[in-house]
């Protein structure tokens, strides 16, 4: 039972893409299901094992969903986007309360390059 709630939210969440990738764009649509979902999904997959059951799935939908240049395009651009953070978290401004944590950036970063690691894999294994 819990399987099937797992694949349902995943399920979910990609339909949720696709309609944003038509009616915003392939950014948006992209920002949502990767840097969003995925990342969050890949979270509870690290304490969860009937999430980590279903993050190859979640995986292969998202590949699908995506082109491989678009994939590479857009991870490129995340990737900037989290270099400037790093520099941002490393800044000394104790007037910014809202300002990430080096430590909240650096592990975000780690969780976003296993998200590119399975993204941009030429073939999906499951062993």
């Amino acid at each position: 039972m819990i399987d099937r709630k797992m694949h349902e939210i995943w399920k979910e969440q990609v339909a949720a893409a696709q309609e944003i990738k038509l009616r915003y764009g392939l950014q948006a649509a992209f920002d949502y299901v990767v840097t969003e979902k995925l990342l969050n999904f890949i979270s509870a997959a690290a304490g969860h094992p009937e999430f980590a059951r279903e993050l190859p799935r979640f995986v292969s939908e998202v590949r699908q969903m995506f082109t491989p240049a678009e994939i590479c395009t857009h991870i490129a651009r995340i990737e900037r986007k989290q270099q400037a953070k790093v520099a941002e978290a490393l800044e000394d401004d104790e007037d910014d309360t809202f300002r990430e944590s080096p430590a909240t950036v650096a592990a975000r970063a780690k969780q976003f390059a296993v998200i590119k690691e399975l993204l941009m894999a030429p073939e999906l294994g499951t062993s």
